[in-house]
């Protein structure tokens, strides 16, 4: 529902400095499309790349009433809460978006259009757009997505929130850049929103989220020449003893590429810290062999990580070097920060010829 060309408004409620924020921070960062402003009391006035590091010339506003003069079309909710309750201060400047005639989209567990007070704010011509759902007629996997003839790449973590959707974004824009066609299927509300469509993997039944993930690949690769290629935004982590979606992305999507993404010096699960990570290489082999389960007779190639994505935001840039060749060392993989620097490694990888 969210197109590229909507002039959007994030409401950014105290997340524009943390994790809460997470949603809004992957749209400042990755969406194309206008970002008009930004509300956060808690910042109202400041300079965004001086809170974020992004650099995106949006003002930082203290309520949707100020925004208002930016002309936006959509309120979006881009925060993550705890629980996925509005605060009070969001819930009331997301109210007072739906009484001025602009569109919401929300990410939040919490249906927003099944709220007495957000249907009635919200005009007959404009939309609440909750993209937490499951989708309708969905059914069981069936390896469908194997008969495709296009590239698949699924990214695969190393823990939570390690940078999978971000790896994916700068390999799509580094395939527009060479011209190779090319599809991002998100999986989760900031890939969705940035999107502008996909499934929200955790709002699916777990006995048709194989089914969901499938459909979602063979609508993105309807219109995708045959030797294009298709991105599917990971989710979770077969080391986090919370995720189960990392099995059913793999049979839905029936890979044929894997990318590893892991965030440097990370040796255990970060918010529970006594789970160690295994050794990069005992995980690589486990992946590879989850990934060749469930396939039908006649697929292609063994499936293969081909490349590392390495997230060394925390790390200075001389630090972030010698991790990455370590790494490389390791796994004698090909290996990037592509948020960093850029994904054309990572695709000249993945592609194979260069392409």
């Amino acid at each position: 529902m969210l197109r590229s060309d909507h002039r959007v408004v994030l409401l950014q409620h105290g997340g524009l400095d943390n994790l809460t924020g997470k949603t809004g921070l992957a749209m400042l960062r990755h969406r194309p499309g206008p970002i008009v402003a930004v509300v956060d009391p808690d910042h109202a006035g400041q300079n965004l790349a001086q809170i974020t590091g992004i650099e995106r010339d949006v003002p930082v506003l203290g309520s949707v009433g100020e925004a208002l003069e930016f002309k936006p079309e959509v309120a979006v909710i881009g925060l993550a809460p705890s629980g996925g309750q509005l605060p009070d201060r969001l819930r009331l400047d997301a109210l007072a978006a739906l009484t001025s005639g602009l569109n919401l989209a929300s990410g939040l567990h919490t249906r927003l259009s099944d709220d007495p007070q957000f249907q009635a704010a919200c005009r007959p011509d404009r939309w609440i757009w909750d993209l937490r759902c499951e989708p309708s007629g969905l059914q069981v996997g069936q390896a469908r997505a194997a008969a495709l003839p296009c590239q698949r790449l699924l990214a695969v973590g190393t823990d939570m929130a390690v940078g999978k959707m971000s790896a994916c974004l700068e390999l799509l824009a580094a395939a527009r850049r060479r011209q190779i066609d090319c599809r991002f299927v998100g999986t989760g509300q900031a890939g969705i929103l940035i999107a502008g469509g996909g499934v929200a993997l955790d709002a699916v039944r777990v006995d048709y989220a194989a089914g969901a993930v499938e459909a979602a690949v063979l609508d993105a690769a309807a219109t995708l020449a045959a030797d294009g290629l298709v991105l599917v935004e990971g989710q979770g982590s077969i080391c986090h003893p919370a995720s189960t979606a990392t099995l059913p992305l793999l049979r839905g999507s029936q890979a044929t590429d894997l990318l590893l993404v892991h965030r440097a010096e990370q040796d255990c699960i970060q918010r529970l810290p006594r789970i160690p990570l295994p050794p990069l290489k005992d995980l690589v082999s486990c992946t590879e062999a989850l990934a060749n389960l469930a396939r039908p007779v006649g697929s292609a190639a063994p499936v293969r990580v081909r490349a590392v994505a390495l997230n060394t935001a925390r790390l200075s840039a001389e630090n972030a070097q010698r991790a990455i060749d370590a790494v490389q060392e390791e796994l004698n993989l090909p290996c990037t920060d592509p948020v960093r620097w850029s994904g054309d490694l990572l695709l000249t990888a993945i592609r194979g010829d260069g392409n």
